[in-house]
């Protein structure tokens, strides 16, 4: 993705501080805008969809701790790189943000050079989301996300929209743990009401198709894919 096609939404109630930080940003080629509170934040971030928000902490009508919360609550936002620019120095300033979803926290004062570095290496995120591969390959298993088709040993296997979906978050990150919380937003949303074992049978109908070995039940946490050994 190209400097200038990178959207910043800059959220601050400093005048001040929101016209020198758009100016360097600006100057380097990003797209800025503004707010001055969180609840301006929020609708801002639903206009623009922007790639980094930049969060202060202490603002009127909604302080940027909730603000964080509240994007993280919206599917759009959950892969939002959101860091926060703050005065607030104090250690559980610095743990609540990170709880309510932050990437970075950064302290003020900072020198612009130094800000742009910071969030030059934020946006690096970005390229590596756009080379996340659609076809996962695993020993003699192929999950293709374009064509919804999954190849065990060379045959095709049927298999639902849902229980694809299951297996492909799952997959997409070998060793990682998703919490059932986590799974059941990804994959049902969190406008749909569904059983507690919902995921519980779709994870053994996963197994009975491809095999136990792929899978490692976290208990009282959630699942994992298992990465086979070639």
């Amino acid at each position: 993705m190209k400097k200038e096609e990178i959207k910043i939404l800059l959220v601050d109630d400093e005048p001040d501080i929101l016209e020198i930080i758009s100016f360097n940003l600006e100057k380097v080629g990003y797209q800025v805008t503004t707010a001055s509170n969180g609840l301006e934040a929020l609708k801002q971030a639903k206009k623009t969809l922007p790639h980094l928000i930049i969060l202060d902490v202490m603002m009127p009508e909604l302080d940027g701790i909730e603000t964080c919360e509240r994007l993280r609550q919206e599917e759009q936002f959950q892969d939002t790189i959101i860091m926060f620019l703050t005065a607030r120095g104090e250690d559980y300033s610095y743990v609540a943000a990170f709880d309510a979803g932050a990437d970075d926290y950064v302290t003020k004062p900072i020198k612009p050079k130094v800000l742009l570095s910071k969030v030059k290496g934020l946006l690096r995120r970005l390229k590596k989301k756009e080379t996340v591969k659609e076809l996962l390959e695993f020993d003699n298993l192929l999950i293709d996300q374009e064509e919804y088709k999954v190849i065990l040993n060379e045959s095709e296997l049927s298999m639902p929209r849902k229980e694809f979906e299951l297996l492909y978050l799952l997959a997409s990150k070998p060793g990682k743990v998703f919490k059932r919380e986590k799974i059941m937003e990804k994959i049902w949303g969190s406008d749909v009401v569904v059983g507690d074992r919902t995921i519980d049978v779709h994870i053994r109908k996963l197994r009975e198709k491809i095999g136990d070995r792929y899978f490692k039940t976290v208990k009282g946490v959630g699942y994992k894919f298992i990465q086979p050994e070639r």
